[in-house]
């Protein structure tokens, strides 16, 4: 006889000799059998006499105990992956701030040449009224 005893529907088991955890959904007095389903998700039945010489015990249910349903609705179950508060709801975006590449002349347009050299207009002595009257 095992050590688990009679099964338990809702019980997972663990079947020592194939390492493969199961869970009893149902038991048949008609067929004397027990409905077993696999965390893949298979279904099986086993004996009544089979089940006392099988080598089982107890075994907590998977974390991720979805496995064996099919088509789960994530609000099923109860939690979600992005749970926001109301705060986060109202709180204000925050804006993108992109760095600069080395090579690029952050400068306004206006301040650069015409034929975007980089060097600003005022510079030039020619164009600087200051400069021309010096010359002069």
């Amino acid at each position: 006889m095992n050590k688990v005893g009679p099964a338990r529907i809702d019980q997972w088991y663990l079947r020592q000799d194939k390492g493969e955890a199961f869970v009893v959904t149902a038991y048949d007095n008609k067929s004397r059998t027990i409905e077993i389903q696999t965390f893949d998700g298979d279904i099986d039945e086993i004996d009544k006499e089979v089940w006392r010489t099988l080598p089982l015990e107890f075994a907590e249910p998977p974390e991720d105990w979805t496995g064996p349903i099919d088509e789960v609705e994530p609000d099923d179950l109860g939690y979600s992956e992005t749970a926001m508060t109301e705060r986060d709801w109202s709180a204000p975006l925050q804006p993108l701030v992109t760095a600069g590449e080395a090579w690029e002349d952050t400068r306004d347009e206006t301040e650069r040449d015409a034929e975007g050299e980089g060097v600003s207009e005022e510079e030039l002595a020619l164009d600087n009224p200051v400069a021309r009257a010096s010359l002069a």
